[in-house]
């Protein structure tokens, strides 16, 4: 059963923009031409988002081929779909690729396991409170965050993966 999700590239040079195109030509086996718009949080800079359909785990794929350009900021969405939890990748230069489960609602979900884990290697109040936020992907948003607002009213374009 496919799923859907969303690319938005928040902010690339203008030089790489085809190169993100082919990127996500190569995950959805289609041909892709992306609406351009400048990026006004960051001068000559280029914005883009768009919708895809596929099969799931193509969240992943969109975003491992997009993180080879490391000044592309990023985020890659997934929604669940029968068997399979959504998620969200978000990539800011310098900091890297975070990866998060995504519920329904569109929360960043955290597993026993990885709680169990933080919680064990917390020794204080504060590394409890840094390991979470890490974990929750904070820093990304907060320095996506005017990225996205940036993006309000942008052209939007849906994809479609072809059947392989």
């Amino acid at each position: 059963m496919p799923t859907r999700g969303v690319v938005y590239v928040h902010s690339t040079p203008l030089a790489v923009c085809a190169h993100v195109e082919w990127a996500i030509a190569r995950v959805l086996a289609a041909p892709v031409s992306l609406e351009w718009t400048l990026q006004p949080v960051d001068p000559g800079a280029r914005r883009a988002e768009c919708g895809w359909t596929g099969r799931p785990g193509t969240g992943g794929e969109l975003a491992a081929e997009l993180r080879q350009w490391n000044m592309l900021r990023f985020e890659v969405t997934e929604e669940p779909s029968p068997g399979m939890d959504g998620e969200r990748y978000m990539h800011v230069p310098g900091r890297g690729l975070h990866r998060a489960t995504i519920g329904a609602a569109g929360d960043a979900q955290l597993g026993e396991d990885q709680l169990r884990s933080i919680m064990t290697q917390a020794r204080t109040p504060e590394a409890l409170s840094l390991a979470l936020d890490r974990a929750l992907g904070t820093a990304w948003d907060a320095e996506l965050e005017p990225y996205r607002w940036a993006g309000d009213g942008a052209p939007f374009t849906l994809l479609t993966q072809r059947a392989g």
